[in-house]
């Protein structure tokens, strides 16, 4: 209940509506599988599922899903910050644990960790009171050549290409220089601590960088 409630939100916060078959894409489990769930879900009313139409989390719904990120985020943080476990293996790890996580536990790590308000992707940690900032940023294919700013964050949740970007510098607050955007290539050239990188667009995609701290 608490994967669908967090997954939904996450899609939700590209398109809402979400449909049933986004949900089974992203959670790679059949669409009738999504649909029985999403019923009982609403039954719930922890989400209002409209055939044909697809499914929107209620309030009750979205407080559920902001714990459960919440956990998940504090989680890969502690991790990847006090247990030094790097960062492209710390989400399958914190999956595992933020479902068992104690609110005694939540608030220590809150605490040893100086309430963070991003995880190791950069990625925003909701409040204790379910709310979440919404950075200023910019993804990094809308960037023009020969401008400069910093990673904001990644949101990419494939482990390998987590580790090949950790491996190239390209963490979130790591400054950055678009060389170069070759759409019909499928390219990205970037620049990082003098190093020049080329990107494929789909992995560009999931780079994120601050508008605040943009510069020519």
């Amino acid at each position: 209940m608490e994967d669908y409630l967090k997954n939904i939100y996450k899609l939700q916060e590209k398109s809402s509506p979400v449909t049933t078959n986004a949900i089974a894409e992203k959670m790679d489990i059949s669409p009738a599988s999504v649909t029985s769930m999403t019923k009982k879900l609403d039954q719930m009313e922890l989400l209002s599922y409209k055939r044909y139409k697809g499914v929107t989390l209620t309030s009750r719904g979205e407080k559920v899903a902001l714990e459960i990120i919440r956990h998940h985020r504090l989680l890969e943080l502690y991790l990847n910050q006090k247990v030094g476990i790097e960062w492209h293996k710390v989400d399958a790890e914190a999956e595992v644990l933020e479902h068992v996580l104690s609110e005694e536990v939540e608030a220590a790590m809150d605490r040893a960790l100086d309430y963070p308000t991003i995880d190791p992707h950069g990625d925003p940690i909701p409040s204790k009171d379910g709310t979440m900032f919404s950075p200023e940023e910019t993804v990094l294919t809308e960037m023009e050549p020969g401008r400069s700013s910093v990673v904001s964050r990644v949101t990419q949740e494939d482990s390998d290409v987590l580790r090949y970007l950790g491996d190239m510098g390209i963490f979130p607050e790591v400054r950055i220089e678009v060389l170069e955007q070759v759409p019909l290539a499928g390219t990205v050239t970037i620049r990082v601590d003098r190093k020049s990188i080329a990107l494929g667009r789909d992995v560009a995609r999931c780079i994120f960088v601050s508008k605040e701290a943009e510069i020519g």
